[in-house]
């Protein structure tokens, strides 16, 4: 049963990492970089300020770096370690057919993708501290993109993303659940 879904989870690499053209490749490399998207973070510290004020601005920005720890932690300091799964770069039996960007694999395991649990976690956490439908799907469509860009570059399998955001959607769940028990937040609109 698991080399069956092993199976289809490398063939589903395979087919969606083939869907690579030199026109993407710069694209999904600067999307997969954390510092590329500083200017919508910063357009998000600024929204949460607009709600919130400067008190509120430093509450959500503890939570996010919460949010960040612990994602990090448990994606790459528990979870990779204890599965220890190669990425699909490294992976012997297919690393000649994998479609890599710069030549670049990455280094550690690959199940769960640190990425996508932590910009799904902060996606989750971000919605749920603005309070406003408006953001639901563009911060998911972000989190969602930098996940198919961990495929598209060869460094993660399908399985690696989606398991990485379920673990993101429920850790930003939980720490904006607590977030909310300490914040004294009302919005100042």
């Amino acid at each position: 049963m698991f080399e069956s879904l092993e199976s289809i989870d490398r063939d589903l690499f395979l087919y969606i990492n083939g869907w690579n053209h030199e026109f993407m490749d710069p694209l999904m490399y600067l999307v997969s970089n954390k510092l590329f998207w500083i200017p919508l973070y910063v357009f998000l510290l600024y929204m949460v300020y607009h709600k919130y004020g400067w008190k509120g601005l430093g509450y959500f920005a503890m939570g996010i770096a919460l949010v960040i720890l612990v994602c990090d932690q448990m994606s790459s300091t528990v979870i990779k370690p204890l599965v220890a799964r190669y990425r699909p770069c490294n992976n012997l039996e297919i690393m000649d057919l994998v479609h890599k960007v710069n030549d670049r694999c990455g280094s550690g395991f690959s199940f769960v993708s640190g990425h996508a649990t932590n910009f799904f976690g902060i996606s989750v956490f971000t919605y749920r501290a603005l309070n406003d439908k408006r953001f639901l799907i563009p911060l998911f469509i972000w989190a969602a993109v930098v996940a198919y860009s961990r495929v598209y570059l060869g460094v993660h399998y399908p399985s690696d993303v989606t398991a990485g955001a379920l673990l993101g959607i429920f850790l930003g769940s939980v720490v904006y659940i607590l977030y909310a028990r300490v914040s004294p937040l009302e919005s100042e609109e």
